[in-house]
Order: C-alpha cells, then structure tokens, then sequence
C-alpha cells in the first residue's frame, strides 16, 4: 500500500521540522594549543633526533661501525618516546587536577 506524499502547503509534522538555531556557539578548539604544539615539538625531535644522533655517532664515536650507530638512533627514538609519554600524563594529570579544583569551588 502506498502511502501520499505531503503538499508543499501542508506544514511538516513537529518531529520532523529542524531545531531552532542555538544562538550561543561554543567555538573553542577541541584540543588546546598547547598539545598541539607539544606533539610538534616531539614529532620534530622523533625525527631528527634519531637520524642526528647516527649520522653524527657513525663517524665520530664509532668510527664507521653503523651496527652501534643504529643502535644509538634506536635507543634516542625510545627516548624521545618515552618523553612524550611522561608528559602526556604530567598534562593529563594537570587538567584533572584543574577539573577537580573547579568542582570544588563549584560546591
């Protein structure tokens, strides 16, 4: 059985009209600047510092022996790794300190 399609004149049912436009917008950024900036600074050290660290120790500390040059470059990635991790949590820890703080003086 089918069914008739409204007329343009006839009016949508309420359930289906679009909502009223919200006159306040919330534009702040889902993510602060700060993080983003963080990100790119690890970024930046994830890739040169590696890379640095073996073209420098593969002439100069090891004298040719590209076997511990990459070895270096392999420990300097996990440095810059773990770097990153630290400070992910020490921000993250940050903002819930700040949350709860907020909280408190909301009570």
């Amino acid at each position: 059985m089918a069914t008739q399609r409204p007329l343009a004149s006839e009016k949508a049912p309420s359930h289906l009209a679009p909502p009223p436009p919200n006159p306040k917008s919330n534009i702040t950024p889902a993510v602060p600047a700060s993080v983003i900036f963080k990100l790119l600074a690890f970024t930046f050290a994830m890739i040169t510092l590696p890379i640095g660290s073996y073209f420098l120790s593969v002439k100069t500390i090891f004298k040719g022996n590209s076997t511990y040059a990459g070895a270096l470059a392999a420990i300097m990635a996990n440095v810059v790794l773990i770097g990153y991790v630290v400070v992910a949590f020490n921000d993250d820890k940050s903002e819930r300190e700040e949350a709860e703080e907020e909280r408190k003086k909301d009570r």
